[in-house]
């Protein structure tokens, strides 16, 4: 791909030389048909064809771009589509009204659909230029084309004058072949009589034009951040923070446009620097600052430094290690590292950084900056463990334009956060659980990646080191979970606390309100809302043939074709010990020897009011666990951790650079929307037919209203996705595809395994609860799900004191008698009964008016998970304070 800088200019592109943008695959005999059908919209007189009787083709890359100037209401992104007949491969612009197949996670590498109509699209602006338009699509079943690989260096985006692709789901990691992976380091004899000092530079700027070089370190490097807007003409609109420092002291730096894709990548923390034609400015007042490791290093905050293409063009060198003389006076990077024993006397905001041993990962979800905006946050939780306490380390990771570490995340692995922030507040609950989350200063490391690093040399880091060889690999694996719904961090016990940022009027939504709020989610995106109503019913559901019912269903999916478009806008109907080996082993010793995103604090306490998990409109339950799965390998079963076998798998302390590849995730794609007669789904005698119902108890008043209601909303259903799974190494890279989002560019999946999610054990309970929730004004209901979260390799994986003054919820997070002699045997009951405690709790709300707080997340296609994660009463002073 070209790079798309400001003095490289956008020449413009003949139709002819679009057409030879496509790729040829060889095939047997048939010309592409997609450019069959391409020509013959072109030729049509209205610049749009019908084709009769499409056959599949494979959806080989989604890629976005920025927009270009468009009335207010006009979507921010463009997508083009990369579509594969068997004898080449056609980019094509997808019709700004299917935006949303993109968005929800219908459209996707790797998808398989038919092409209903299409159109072709001339550039006014242009000369000789147009390009295919998918106008209309269908699901297609059954097997495919297998496309090529896309090549590298690859066009420019289709339409406007964009230069360069964004990733698909968010703005703040690097993506396409522009970016540069490592600048060659240059051999250069430094003359240091013709260096300037960063002191002699905050003294002097203002009388100088021209700025003697500086030869400074870096300390610090802020996560990427893209400022492009749609009625801005920018080739590269990126900008990214440094702290670099010298003997003298520290000073902000700034990567500018398109200096970020060439250089951003190499200017790693500790790497030396040699700064010619650059310029000063004043320094910006409201950028973030880290918390450097050397507490008495002065800082000139006044100024900082200036590199861009242009105005002056900077030149940058990167100095090698090796070649860095002690007589230069740089100094070196210093941490703040912290075991898990000292985090509980640390105050909030604290910055610091950790080490440990991942013992679970959280699925990859993403937050919306804005309100109705189309920009996003990408996160994940993740716990680590360090040996100094019984808990572990829980970490709320933002992307840190480091996706190739980002998305390899995985149990087991070693794992470096820096520049963290604590996460408490003493003042509502002293108790409630600590946590750790990404600056925007922050960057993340995991085994493949340390070797080089700076914190290889620090006391605590070695200390870890030393702790991991007296650990046992198999029982460390047993504990080891990965995926799911993960309901952290628990909404505040006192109602006026999680409406503090937020006006009630806002905050608090009509039940009948919920359908649209899951239209509205994009894929993946959390969301936390709250709603009055009245606790009416509960059943107790078992998780027993729950992944059999589902593998079925899918089946029957594939029989049908689904229109994409109009499955998007009908959306309101709708996871034996061999020998004891350590976690350490002879590599250690090379390690050893060796030696907030602007904004961010808003933006974390926006999301503890809002942040959580999701699911789907749909009235028939398919309810997914594996814990009967025939086909899950137990984890002992497997010779991990031989010698050879942990060079294989990464597990040598810091010894291997290789990344491994994240394969293409494969997820479900069920679009269906399954209709069930209302009063069937309330009739207690039916859904004890189903064979799932364990337990139930209803109020009067709901025996008095169900069959009167004016709508009843169904959301109880669990997925696959919505299910944490007991981790096994051996398939790790199937469990990170399926827990990371969907990539833009196909990835063919390995056929060593045919194993799905569903095959992996459970790490939760035995079961699941179905709480109906009936609006104040008794004329409209919904069901929701509540997953009690329950792990007993691991009792500190899912906190659950943070519901204790929640008595319902308490009570059924609670493990019964029998479910855990159900675990102990390895064999689920049909049904479990709904406790006395749970009763007793239930009957304690009948009538009574409470708000609840509602998880919902979207899993791609038509799957939204909606979880209860509170219930407030509303006769408490809190809550009438608030309201």
């Amino acid at each position: 791909m070209q790079d798309p800088t400001p003095e490289s200019g956008g020449s413009a592109r003949p139709d002819e030389e679009r057409r030879e943008e496509a790729v040829a695959v060889p095939a047997s005999g048939s010309a592409s048909w997609l450019q069959r059908v391409f020509e013959e919209a072109r030729g049509d007189s209205q610049l749009s064809v019908v084709p009769a009787e499409p056959p599949p083709v494979t959806v080989v890359a989604v890629e976005r771009y920025l927009a270009g100037a468009q009335p207010a209401a006009a979507a921010q992104y463009w997508y083009d589509v990369t579509l594969a007949d068997g004898a080449c491969q056609e980019r094509c612009y997808l019709a700004p009204r299917l935006n949303g197949l993109v968005q929800r996670a219908h459209l996707r590498a790797g998808a398989r659909v038919r092409l209903t109509r299409c159109s072709y699209r001339y550039e006014e602006r242009r000369l000789n230029y147009g390009f295919p338009c998918l106008e209309e699509l269908e699901v297609a079943c059954g097997p495919g084309p297998a496309p090529a690989a896309l090549p590298r260096g690859r066009p420019l985006p289709l339409r406007g004058d964009k230069k360069h692709y964004l990733p698909l789901w968010n703005n703040e990691d690097p993506y396409g072949d522009v970016w540069v992976a490592d600048k060659p380091q240059a051999q250069v004899d430094v003359d240091v009589s013709k260096l300037t000092s960063l002191g002699q530079l905050e003294m002097t700027w203002r009388s100088k034009f021209h700025y003697h070089p500086l030869l400074v370190r870096v300390l610090h490097k802020s996560r990427l951040r893209y400022y492009g807007k749609p009625e801005k003409k920018m080739d590269m609109p990126y900008q990214a923070y440094f702290e670099v420092a010298d003997g003298s002291g520290m000073m902000s730096m700034v990567l500018w446009n398109s200096l970020c894709p060439e250089w951003y990548n190499s200017m790693k923390v500790g790497t030396v620097l040699l700064l010619e034609q650059y310029a000063v400015k004043t320094s910006y007042p409201f950028k973030t600052k880290p918390t450097p490791g050397d507490s008495q290093m002065k800082r000139f905050a006044t100024i900082e430094i200036s590199l861009n293409v242009r105005d002056p063009p900077t030149k940058i060198t990167i100095i090698p290690e090796e070649m860095v003389k002690p007589e230069w006076g740089l100094p070196e990077v210093k941490y703040r590292f912290i075991t898990r024993s000292e985090l509980d006397g640390l105050p909030n905001n604290y910055s610091c950084d950790v080490i440990g041993l991942v013992t679970f990962v959280g699925r990859a979800e993403r937050a919306r900056k804005k309100e109705h905006g189309e920009d996003f946050w990408l996160y994940r939780w993740v716990h680590a463990v360090d040996g100094t306490s019984d808990q572990p380390f829980i970490l709320e990771l933002f992307a840190t334009s480091q996706p190739e570490v980002f998305e390899h995340i995985h149990p087991m692995t070693y794992l470096v956060c820096t520049q963290m922030r604590v996460v408490r507040d003493l003042t509502e609950n002293p108790s409630s659980t600590i946590y750790l989350t990404t600056s925007n200063e922050s960057q993340i490391f995991i085994t493949g990646w340390h070797r080089g690093q700076p914190y290889t040399k620090d006391t605590k880091v070695r200390n870890f080191i030393q702790w991991t060889k007296t650990q046992n690999e198999v029982d460390q694996m047993e504990k080891a979970v990965i995926g799911g719904y993960y309901p952290f961090p628990r909404p505040p016990n006192n109602f006026l606390k999680y409406c503090k940022n937020n006006k009630v009027e806002s905050v608090l939504k009509a039940i009948g309100e919920t359908g649209k709020e899951i239209e509205d989610l994009h894929y993946r995106e959390h969301k936390r809302i709250a709603v009055q109503g009245i606790i009416s019913a509960i059943k107790c559901i078992s998780c027993s043939n729950v992944a059999e019912e589902v593998s079925g269903v899918e089946l029957a999916q594939k029989d049908n074709s689904q229109s994409l478009e109009s499955s998007a806008a009908s959306k309101e109907d709708s996871v034996h010990k061999e020998k004891s080996t350590n976690l350490q082993n002879k590599e250690v010793k090379s390690f050893l020897e060796s030696q907030y995103t602007p904004g961010e604090k808003h933006h974390h306490q926006a999301l503890l009011s809002q942040k959580s998990s999701v699911k789907r409109k749909m009235p028939r339950r398919l309810n997914t666990d594996a814990h009967q799965s025939a086909s899950v390998t137990p984890v002992s079963s497997h010779h991990y951790f031989t010698r050879s076998a942990r060079r294989k798998l990464g597990l040598d302390e810091f010894q291997h650079e290789d990344i491994m590849q994240d394969k293409n995730r494969q997820t479900v794609s069920d679009s269906s929307q399954y209709s069930t007669d209302q009063e069937g789904m309330s009739d207690i005698l039916e859904t004890e037919e189903t064979g799932r119902a364990c337990g139930l108890w209803q109020s009067d008043l709901w025996a008095q209203v169900k069959d009167k209601l004016m709508k009843y909303l169904h959301h109880s259903t669990i997925f696959p996705e919505s299910i944490p799974r007991k981790f096994d190494y051996v398939h790790r890279d199937l469990l990170m595809q399926q827990y990371n989002l969907h990539a833009a560019v196909h990835q063919p999946k390995e056929t060593r395994t045919h194993k799905n999610i569903s095959d992996f054990k459970s790490a939760s309970g035995l079961g699941y609860y179905e709480v109906t929730v009936l609006g104040i004004n008794h004329d409209v209901a919904i069901d929701v799900a509540f997953l009690p979260l329950f792990c007993p390799d691991d009792p500190h994986l899912f906190q659950l004191e943070d519901i204790q003054n929640d008595t319902l919820l308490s009570c059924m997070s609670c493990i019964s008698a029998s479910q855990q002699s159900a675990t102990s045997s390895g064999r689920l009951p049909d049904m479990f009964p709904l406790s006395d405690e749970i009763v007793k709790a239930a009957m304690a709300l009948d009538g009574k008016h409470v708000v609840c707080i509602l998880d919902i997340c979207h899993l791609g296609d038509d799957k939204v998970e909606v979880f209860l994660s509170k219930i407030y009463k509303t006769v408490d002073p809190d809550v009438l304070d608030a309201v």
